[in-house]
């Protein structure tokens, strides 16, 4: 099972679930934990092969990971915790496996809140990502993580996020890299049903204005979705709650708590 850290409120029964992206881990919420967890029980989780979240034998003998397996591994913390729904919050690539819960179990998914959500593969983004597909038997993978980083995050007020993925990415192996990289073979397929279906949960985009690859998308994916809105971060890039932590707390908390009926 994941790896997973409770906050627990006396006062809420309401649960609010983190979940990071590729190559990062729970400790990405740090500058959440403390206003989260004066309102809501907090749920912080490790994706497989990230963080303190070790690999299973049947994992290790796994070849092909898909977003399916990934969200199932959340899932069972879940159960395991006896949450029957939460809130969730995610960032990057842990929107896709919030927006695959929200499909495949939508009892579960009291609300979403995305931030630097991950809706459309542009021109450039799937350029990244033919590359990355290109060298990565040949070259190191801690170099292609930097290489991502500073494509995503490249300003001078992305230096932390930056510094943040790559440090956390480090604990990664190469052989699960690439097994979370060949996940990437699903994001178009995916990402294009995901625009065409539109689920029935309140949601929350939260997008830095200088995330020049991720945001567009979301702007025209907003003229046909009722249940969502956006809140668009100034002088902010991908990764908004590490960058603007005060701004994502206010604005992430204020949408959580007129949604806990």
């Amino acid at each position: 099972m994941l790896h997973y850290t409770t906050y627990t409120n006396a006062r809420s029964d309401q649960w609010v679930t983190f979940v990071h992206g590729a190559g990062g881990s729970s400790t990405i919420w740090f500058k959440q934990i403390r206003d989260f967890k004066k309102h809501f029980n907090v749920l912080l989780l490790d994706l497989r092969g990230h963080g303190d979240s070790k690999i299973s034998l049947s994992q290790a003998f796994n070849s092909k990971y898909t977003f399916n397996s990934i969200a199932d591994d959340i899932i069972e913390v879940l159960d395991f915790l006896a949450i029957e729904r939460s809130h969730f919050v995610g960032i990057s690539l842990g929107t896709i496996l919030i927006r695959n819960l929200a499909d495949r179990c939508p009892g579960r998914v009291q609300s979403m809140v995305l931030g630097g959500a991950i809706v459309k593969l542009d021109v450039r983004s799937s350029l990244l990502i033919h590359l990355g597909n290109t060298f990565k038997s040949v070259v190191p993978y801690i170099w292609l993580y930097r290489f991502f980083a500073f494509v995503i995050m490249p300003n001078k007020n992305h230096k932390e996020s930056r510094h943040l993925f790559v440090r956390e990415a480090k604990k990664l192996y190469q052989k699960e890299f690439l097994k979370w990289f060949k996940l990437t073979a699903e994001l178009n397929p995916l990402l294009r049903l995901y625009r065409s279906v539109n689920v029935d949960i309140p949601t929350l985009y939260v997008m830095g204005e200088e995330d020049y690859l991720f945001l567009p998308p979301i702007r025209e994916l907003l003229k046909n979705q009722m249940n969502a809105t956006l809140e668009v971060v100034a002088c902010c890039g991908h990764v908004v709650n590490v960058e603007q932590p005060a701004v994502f707390n206010a604005t992430t908390l204020g949408f959580l708590k007129n949604r806990t009926n």
